[in-house]
């Protein structure tokens, strides 16, 4: 088993640095296995661009997204410890003017960042495998329209659970499983001609 404090930044600027977990039982750190495999298919390197990493945890994601070459992420976590650890990991990174954190319920950052009119290349969607509806948070992606027209949602699921093809005006692009536990299943914008 590997020790929770292990994390690191797998690929670009800050490759190797270490990451600091959050200390507690309840976030689920996403491994450098699946972290590689998912930057394989995303990038793997970004020429710029914005992204949202909703339950930070750690902050592991959208740091990753950061090494890579994206110039921007807002983190959200509605716990105070793992707002603490993102602030920490950013700022051993030097990535603080490249980020913006925020101590927040998912669906209300949500509302948040349409207020501002922002739009995200990557949104990353790491909730409590139980407790958050993936279908009702798709949904509210769409209706808000935060999601840039070749952008792309990252859902990290239960692997025993299927998300729809098709959401809210968008469509699953790729799903890989790792192990028993943990799929990833990626969306985008359905595009005018149904693709």
């Amino acid at each position: 088993m590997k020790e929770c404090n292990e994390m690191r930044v797998i690929a670009g600027e800050h490759k190797g640095r270490a990451l600091k977990a959050v200390p507690n039982q309840l976030t689920r750190p996403t491994t450098d296995k699946i972290k590689e495999s998912l930057f394989s298919v995303l990038g793997p390197f970004f020429d710029g661009g914005e992204c949202l990493d909703l339950f930070a945890g750690s902050g592991g994601l959208g740091i990753e997204a950061l090494s890579r070459g994206m110039t921007h992420c807002i983190f959200v976590d509605k716990q105070g410890k793992a707002v603490e650890t993102i602030k920490h990991n950013l700022t051993t990174l030097r990535l603080t003017d490249d980020a913006e954190v925020y101590r927040n319920d998912a669906l209300r950052a949500l509302k948040a960042v349409a207020k501002r009119e922002k739009q995200f290349d990557l949104i990353f969607l790491d909730p409590p495998y139980e407790k958050m509806s993936y279908e009702g948070l798709l949904e509210q992606i769409s209706a808000a329209d935060i999601l840039k027209a070749q952008g792309r949602i990252v859902c990290e699921h239960d692997a025993k659970k299927e998300l729809p093809e098709f959401i809210a005006g968008l469509k699953a692009v790729k799903r890989d499983v790792y192990g028993n536990t943990t799929a990833i299943t990626i969306y985008q914008l359905v595009q005018e001609d149904g693709q």
